[in-house]
């Protein structure tokens, strides 16, 4: 099937297929229009087929999945009550400040786009607050037609087709999607940009708000309030240095805002529900660590655009 799918390819060009661990995953590069709004996109498929059970850990991104195969038995929020989704195909996952777990029965075969919580917010046209912390039937979001959408990418084999369609979709509800306000777009460019360490009552002055306000606004239009997604801002700068090694932990607290290091480990167990030292051992893949041993983690990757 690969080398088929491959000799169907070629003549693409822009389309590429690649071998990462236990899945192939199929990438080219974005569409300028999505461009601003995205933080990855990529497809995938079980080189093996195999379940798995992985825990997610935010990514400070919301999240569409677009599943051409079988659907996931389970994506259960740790902390928070009735957040088990049941078994779901297709979803949305609204910005996260709290871990789950996504339970997999093997054979799966996807799409999986990441964006920037204000591209979200104009593609799904509706507060992000409604979603925070949820996986959603992608229907529930983006209404009927995304289920046609989904059927057409299922039964077609060509991934340059499917890229395609779903860039067309996309572009179609960001060009009529909400814009969001300049001053939440100032304070989230203001907060990403420090990676969580501006203060929020400097923000505020800055963008001329008083604090509640900011909050109401920022929180409506990312999903998070500004203190939240601070949080996990700091979070994902100091797993991106405990990836690269760089320093110890009592520098790394200090380089990203932390008061110390018992600052940092309780964030790391408030977000990601283990201890830095734990997730750096774990086998993983963009922020999935593998709970059972036939997990393969690398299924919910995430790709960077080129």
């Amino acid at each position: 099937m690969v080398q088929a799918l491959r000799d169907g390819l070629a003549g693409a060009g822009a389309v590429e297929i690649a071998r990462l661990g236990g899945l192939w995953r199929v990438t080219r590069p974005w569409h300028p229009g999505l461009r601003p709004f995205l933080r990855s996109y990529v497809g995938y498929w079980e080189a093996v087929t195999s379940p798995y059970e992985v825990r997610l850990v935010p990514t400070g991104c919301a999240t569409l999945l677009i599943n051409l195969a079988e659907p996931f038995t389970q994506v259960r929020r740790l902390g928070m009550a009735g957040g088990d989704s049941g078994r779901i195909g297709s979803l949305v996952v609204g910005v996260e400040d709290r871990p789950a777990i996504c339970v997999h029965p093997g054979g799966q075969e996807a799409i999986r786009v990441e964006f920037t919580p204000l591209g979200a917010y104009r593609l799904f046209g509706m507060p992000m607050s409604e979603l925070t912390n949820l996986a959603v039937e992608i229907r529930d979001v983006l209404g009927p037609e995304a289920g046609v959408l989904v059927e057409r990418l299922a039964s077609t084999r060509d991934w340059a087709v499917r890229f395609d369609l779903l860039d067309a979709a996309l572009l179609a509800r960001l060009d009529q999607g909400p814009e969001p306000t300049p001053e939440v777009c100032h304070a989230w460019h203001l907060l990403s940009g420090s990676a969580g360490t501006v203060p929020i009552a400097r923000i505020a002055a800055e963008v001329g708000w008083s604090q509640g306000y900011l909050i109401r606004r920022f929180t409506q239009q990312t999903g998070l309030t500004p203190k939240a997604s601070a949080r996990v801002l700091r979070f994902r700068r100091a797993v991106a240095m405990l990836n690269r090694g760089t320093g110890s932990l009592t520098e790394i607290s200090a380089a990203c805002g932390f008061y110390d290091q018992a600052h940092l480990n309780r964030d790391f167990r408030a977000i990601a529900g283990t201890t830095p030292g734990r997730m750096m051992a774990a086998r993983r893949v963009e922020g999935a660590m593998a709970l059972s041993a036939s997990a393969n983690s690398s299924k919910t990757g995430s790709a960077t655009g080129r």
